[in-house]
C-alpha cells in the first residue's frame, strides 16, 4: 500500500551540473503516470534516479556528438530540462525543454524496457540540442539526426530497418539514420557540420558543401553501394549481426 501510495503521487528530483564551467544545466524528472501499469513499470524498472542520471550522460553524449565543445555552441537558452512520465498515446515527444513519454508504452513493451527507455531518451533530447534551421529543416532530416545518435550510443532496437531499406533519403528515424551513418563515416564529423550550418537556416546545397555531390545523388549511391554489398567494416553489419 505504501508503495501504490508513493506512486499516485508525483516524483520529482533535480540536478545541477556544469561541464567545464561553461552551461550549468538543471533537470527533473516527474511521474505523473501514478499507479498506472506503467507507471509501476517506470518505477520498479526505470526509477527517477536512472532517468535523471541518463538525461545527463544523453547531453554529454550529445554535445560531444555534435562537438558543442563551448557555451557558444549550443542553446545558450536551454536552462532546464525536464522529463514527464505521463498515460498518453505514442512513444514519446519533446517540446522546448520538455520530453514528454508515455508510461503506457512503457507498460506494453515486450523486450528489455529499460534500454528501450535509454534510447528514446538520446532521441528525444537529441531535439532538445540540435539545430533545425529555425524550422526550415525537413522533419525527417530532423528524426533521422536524433536516430543517429541513439545508434552512435549502440542504443538502435532490433525493429529497425536494414542498412540501405526505405523510399527516400529523408523518411525519417532508422532510415534517415543509418543513410546519415554511412555517409558519416566517410567523412568523419559530417552530422556534427550538417547541425552546425543548420543553426540560423537549412539549404539542401550543404550536402554538396560537405559532400561534393547533392542529397539525391548520395541516397543513390548509398542504395547501390547496399544492393551491391561493398559497405563491409561499416557500423551497419555490426549491427545487423547483433541483432539478427
Amino acid at each position: 500500500m505504501a508503495k501504490h501510495m508513493l506512486l499516485i503521487s508525483s516524483l520529482v528530483i533535480l540536478s545541477t551540473i556544469t561541464w567545464h564551467g561553461v552551461h550549468a544545466v538543471e533537470f527533473f524528472v516527474t511521474n505523473n503516470a501514478g499507479n498506472s501499469a506503467g507507471g509501476i513499470r517506470f518505477s520498479d524498472k526505470i526509477g527517477v534516479e536512472y532517468s535523471r542520471q541518463t538525461l545527463k550522460s544523453a547531453t554529454d553524449f550529445i554535445w560531444t556528438i555534435f562537438q558543442q565543445n563551448t557555451k557558444a555552441d549550443r542553446k545558450e537558452s536551454v536552462q532546464n530540462v525536464t522529463l514527464i512520465i505521463e498515460n498518453g498515446n505514442g512513444v514519446a515527444f519533446s517540446s522546448n525543454s520538455e520530453i514528454h513519454l508515455n508510461a503506457n508504452y512503457l507498460g506494453e513493451y515486450s523486450s528489455d524496457v529499460k534500454r528501450e527507455f535509454t534510447g528514446v531518451i538520446y532521441h528525444e533530447m537529441t531535439h532538445i540540442w540540435q539545430w533545425n534551421g529555425k524550422g526550415q529543416a525537413p522533419g525527417g532530416l530532423i528524426e533521422g539526426i536524433a536516430d543517429f545518435v541513439r545508434l552512435r550510443a549502440d542504443l538502435a532496437p532490433s525493429f529497425w530497418v536494414q542498412p540501405g531499406q526505405g523510399d527516400r533519403w529523408d523518411e525519417g528515424y532508422d532510415v534517415t539514420a543509418l543513410f546519415l551513418d554511412y555517409f558519416n563515416s566517410l567523412r568523419d564529423g559530417f552530422v556534427a557540420d550538417l547541425n552546425k550550418k543548420m543553426r540560423e537556416e537549412y539549404d539542401s546545397d550543404f550536402f554538396v558543401e560537405l559532400l561534393g555531390k547533392t542529397v539525391d545523388q548520395l541516397w543513390s549511391d548509398y542504395k547501390a553501394q547496399n544492393e551491391t554489398g561493398h559497405v563491409g567494416g561499416t557500423l551497419y553489419e555490426c549491427v545487423a549481426i547483433l541483432y539478427a
